[in-house]
């Protein structure tokens, strides 16, 4: 019944895909990376929430909680700010210029140099970081979900995980190489039911199970947990102190939720801005349910396996297991598939438009037709699904995966957030500023990171505070070569006519609404007296 469950949920996607999307544009670059710019809010809502809630979140968020209480749920939460400022602040740039990827955008304010250069990091990013990762936690989610080893009867973990990472690996490159963005986005809302459905019951049955068969019992039991697992304010010891908040938290989600090319060129196929403004903050008003099924499980398993000495990556596959009904393990089973497939081929498609309109096109041949674009895309992709497989193995040794996301992340986040953002707040600062920052963001974070004795000085503090630092001073480093060396002329953005500009009429009282909702959520389960102990 599971294996029939999941090989049934799984087919009905790629059905309903294929039935909806048979006769889109996959030959033009405009139809295969944009969807043809056609998509609506409920289609990029979907798209959005289910490219971020992949199994990178389900596993790692979940084991984050595990380790470190309600605290890491401002991932979750904190980003809604970001969010509201993409629709009102970013967006609207963004769709103004037409463009398919950031670095385009980089390209129109500064020079073509920057944009090739940021493409590369971004590249760079996905093949060694981004995708590899979500292989890894869909391979090890599914390994404890499925129970794969008596399924197969393959008793070793590390063949395990490799077949698991090259068969989703192989089915997300079909979806992401031979469909194009408007394939990735409707799977993508369709998976996004299945997962948010199973997210939810995984708590509810969870507590169930926890309290004996009465959820009221398990919240109960909840509360005889450690003091402070509820609290939203992270102490020194944890993960996300409080106040890594206003630092590198707040960065990293800003950067994630305006100029990661993974998630928002879904918004980029926008039909209007109205629908993209809509569509984003449909994900905003999403996300502040996230805790419910990205942290709530985690702390449920704190009841239940801390004394088993597990690792924290592994207790959301052991929740699942334990509490789920078998005939509703095959289903949740494909909805993780389905987060996988998601961020994997989301990710994919991305790295096929950076390399095309951004390389093949703009630098290797400019001259190409349409097909040769498209073609060199799909090409460009196979070679990094395999890397990307070939590489995701290998992380079994990290203790948090999730941290590690983070870590890695700020090395490019940080740089490209600061040149995109001082790109649009200013008219005057030229491309070497934008270049220089570039240059010294890639350089300075690894050095602190990994190379003695620079990362003597990182270790004296939280990571996220030095890449707060890192950020001030990339952004100060460009106002004073700006300064110094100004553009002759002032940038003027122009509106190429991509789409209809006409904002949302409701945009920002529903984005006033959404952040007051993240701050009452946080003084709801805020406790203070933990940064009093820690002073």
């Amino acid at each position: 019944m599971t294996l029939a469950s999941f090989l049934f949920f799984t087919m009905l996607v790629a059905v309903i895909t294929y039935l909806v999307t048979r006769r889109d544009d996959h030959a033009s670059s405009r139809g295969y990376f944009l969807a043809g710019r056609s998509l609506t809010f409920p289609v990029i809502a979907g798209s959005l929430l289910l490219t971020n809630l992949s199994t990178e979140q389900m596993v790692g968020l979940n084991g984050a909680a595990f380790m470190d209480g309600f605290c890491v749920m401002v991932w979750e939460v904190w980003c809604v700010i970001a969010m509201v400022t993409m629709a009102l602040f970013f967006l609207p740039r963004y769709l103004k210029s037409g463009i398919a990827t950031i670095p385009e955008y980089l390209e129109i304010r500064f020079d073509h140099q920057t944009r090739v250069f940021c493409n590369l990091i971004f590249l760079i990013a996905y093949v060694a970081i981004l995708l590899p990762i979500i292989l890894y936690t869909g391979a090890t989610g599914m390994i404890g979900i499925l129970d794969v080893g008596a399924l197969t009867g393959i008793e070793s973990p590390t063949t395990l995980l490799w077949s698991i990472v090259w068969m989703v690996g192989i089915i997300g490159s079909i979806y992401a190489l031979w469909g194009g963005l408007r394939t990735v986005a409707i799977s993508d809302t369709l998976n996004g039911i299945g997962l948010l459905i199973g997210g939810f019951l995984i708590a509810y049955f969870g507590l169930a199970y926890l309290g004996g068969g009465s959820m009221t019992g398990g919240v109960e039991k909840l509360q005889n947990l450690p003091e402070g697992t509820f609290n939203s304010i992270g102490g020194e010891d944890s993960s996300v102190p409080f106040g890594t908040l206003f630092s590198g938290v707040i960065l990293l989600t800003f950067f994630y939720w305006t100029t990661n090319q993974q998630i928002i060129q879904r918004t980029f196929g926008a039909n209007s801005l109205a629908e993209g403004q809509k569509g984003v903050l449909l994900t905003g008003a999403l996300k502040l349910l996230g805790p419910v099924y990205l942290v709530l499980p985690g702390i449920i398993a704190i009841a239940l396996f801390a004394e088993d000495g597990i690792k924290p990556d592994q207790a959301y596959g052991r929740l699942v297991s334990t509490v789920l009904p078998n005939w509703l393990t095959g289903f949740f089973a494909a909805a993780m598939i389905g987060a996988i497939l998601s961020s994997f081929n989301s990710a994919l498609n991305s790295s096929c438009t950076l390399f095309s309109l951004g390389l093949y096109k703009g630098v290797f041949q400019k001259g190409a037709t349409e097909e040769q674009v498209v073609r060199s895309g799909k090409i460009f992709g196979l070679i990094v699904a395999i890397a990307s497989m070939t590489i995701a193995p290998f992380l079994a040794q990290t203790e948090s995966i999730f941290g590690y996301l983070q870590k890695m992340n700020g090395m490019y986040f940080i740089p490209i957030f600061a040149v995109v953002l001082v790109g649009m707040l200013t008219s005057r600062v030229p491309a070497r500023a934008a270049k220089a920052a570039l240059w010294t963001g890639i350089i300075i974070i690894p050095l602190g990171y990994f190379v003695y004795p620079f990362n003597l000085v990182v270790e004296s503090m939280h990571e996220f505070h030095f890449l707060g630092i890192v950020f001030a001073y990339l952004v100060l480093l460009q106002l004073i070569l700006g300064a110094i060396w100004p553009r002759e002329t002032e940038f003027v953005q122009e509106d190429v006519g991509a789409v209809d500009m006409t904002p949302w009429r409701h945009a920002k009282l529903v984005g006033l609404i959404l952040v007051i909702a993240v701050f009452a959520i946080y003084i709801w389960f805020a406790d203070f007296t933990v940064l009093q102990a820690a002073t």
